[in-house]
């Protein structure tokens, strides 16, 4: 059943890429829930029939295009655009004297450069709104690093300079940017690793709760961050790991 008109989210039009999946996934169907409308962007070919407000997408956010195209879409699926949620990422990893300048470059324009062109893009839309937020996936790893992670945590640590950036310069219009930190989320980008019981356990005796986070804990940052409640809460990069970093 729909929800649009009640909720923390009710009647807010919302972006959200990297959606077929794992954090995207649960975070579109949770806004929905709340009362948005959401445009669901994934890469072609991925699953994205969802239920209530969700109007699915398939492009890949590093066309050259598909800045204009993602937004055109929201606007005529919805006549507005209150917030963009970027949650598109990858994860190529190899050790840094084996990584080649492919695997660099993919990495930067998933991670990074589709996250500034896509907000960039949604900036005078998000200024005519009074609910405007930019937010955006980025990881503990911005913070920290590990082997083989040379180009991702460049590229998280990026997305919270970004953020900080919109922070400053749209703040003023009363637009809102964040990051959200995940720690260790069984999602499909991780369930390669997390499928084997012996490195779940290790990494989830790692967090000060002593558990794997879930999709649905990041999504559930997402809503606070895109809601009322988050509206004087702007320039942050929101640790959501279960105190992982404690450790890390």
């Amino acid at each position: 059943m729909s929800s649009f008109g009640i909720g923390r989210l009710a009647g807010r039009a919302c972006i959200i890429t990297g959606a077929a999946s794992g954090i995207g996934r649960a975070t579109a169907e949770l806004f929905a829930e709340q009362g948005a409308r959401v445009l669901a962007v994934d890469r072609p070919g991925t699953d994205l029939s969802f239920q209530g407000d969700i109007v699915g997408l398939g492009m890949d956010v590093t066309d050259e295009g598909a800045p204009g195209a993602i937004i055109a879409a929201a606007l005529e699926a919805f006549g507005k655009l209150d917030v963009v949620y970027n949650n598109a990422g990858i994860g190529r990893g190899a050790p840094a004297a084996e990584m080649t300048d492919e695997m660099f470059d993919r990495t930067v324009a998933v991670n990074l450069r589709a996250v500034f062109r896509l907000s960039r893009a949604a900036i005078p839309h998000l200024i005519a709104s009074p609910y405007g937020r930019i937010i955006a996936t980025a990881s503990i790893m911005a913070k920290f690093t590990d082997h083989g992670l040379a180009a991702y945590s460049a590229t998280k640590a990026g997305v919270v300079g970004l953020m900080n950036n919109f922070a400053l310069e749209l703040g003023r219009h009363g637009v809102t940017a964040n990051a959200i930190l995940p720690g260790a989320i069984h999602t499909g980008m991780t369930a390669a690793s997390f499928e084997n019981p012996d490195i779940a356990n290790i990494w989830a005796k790692k967090a000060a709760l002593r558990r794997l986070g879930a999709p649905i804990d990041i999504a559930r940052a997402a809503l606070f961050l895109a809601s009322d409640d988050g509206g004087f809460v702007t320039a942050q990069a929101l640790g959501v790991d279960g105190g992982l970093m404690l450790r890390v």
